[in-house]
């Protein structure tokens, strides 16, 4: 019953790479002035989970609390590596030749959504509600990366329904990730209760170095402030999943 828990999750995250459809139905400026607060939702998801579920679920299978924040920080460094090795992050500006970087970017993707799935097949085995939070925070994480994914796609030369079909594809390693996480979760003595502070480390690097970063830039002062408030949100939807779920 978990790994069909598990595998629902997984669906659930590949199908947000269709997020795309939203370029193609509103207009750009729109679309512009929107995603700085998915970003910033997004972050606070991230944190949130992280603090709030994540480490915490993985204490209670790591004695050691230092080992534990070992762990974190091993997350913390290896999506800090993958990400400037494999050029993970996408190019925000117009110079930037992104045409190069189109195939990469549609392989780091794949190995990007596979290492979600493990995330979730190994979490749902432990713990069903925290491997919902955990979902969350993938989605959470997803919506700004899965768009992203299709403006790089779209730069690089794909027509937007190309995009949206590759985009989707890759996506579906998620479900691949999920089967193995799961497994090696129930074979491997330990495998979650490592994977766990990992998972928490990669996504407190993306939020602090990849989203947050974005937030700085809006100088607007009304704007900024509801972009603090909307990451505080999504810090507490967070917590009352937590408190109450």
């Amino acid at each position: 019953m978990n790994l069909l828990y598990a595998l629902i999750a997984s669906v659930i995250v590949s199908l947000i790479s269709l997020i795309g459809v939203i370029a193609l139905v509103i207009k750009d400026n729109l679309f512009k002035k929107l995603i700085i607060f998915l970003i910033a939702f997004a972050a606070g998801g991230l944190i949130g989970g992280a603090f709030l579920d994540i480490i915490p679920e993985a204490a209670e299978y790591v004695k050691d609390i230092t080992q534990l924040f070992l762990y974190v920080i091993l997350g913390y460094m290896l999506f800090f590596i993958l990400e400037k090795y494999l050029h993970w992050r996408h190019c925000h500006s117009a110079e930037c030749k992104i045409h190069r970087f189109t195939y990469l970017n549609i392989i780091g993707d794949i190995v990007h959504n596979f290492c979600d799935g493990l995330i979730i097949g190994a979490v749902f085995l432990i713990n069903i509600k925290v491997g919902i939070a955990t979902t969350l925070a993938i989605i959470l994480h997803e919506i700004p990366h899965e768009l992203g994914n299709f403006t790089v796609l779209v730069y690089g030369g794909f027509s937007k329904l190309k995009a949206l079909f590759y985009n989707f594809l890759s996506s579906l390693f998620a479900i691949a990730g999920t089967i193995a996480g799961y497994y090696f979760a129930s074979k491997i003595n330990g495998f979650a209760a490592i994977l766990l502070p990992v998972a928490a480390g990669g996504f407190i690097y993306i939020a602090s170095c990849d989203l947050i970063p974005e937030l700085h830039k809006e100088e607007d002062g009304k704007r900024s402030a509801l972009i603090m408030i909307t990451f505080a949100f999504g810090i507490a939807l967070m917590y009352l999943l937590k408190k109450f779920f």
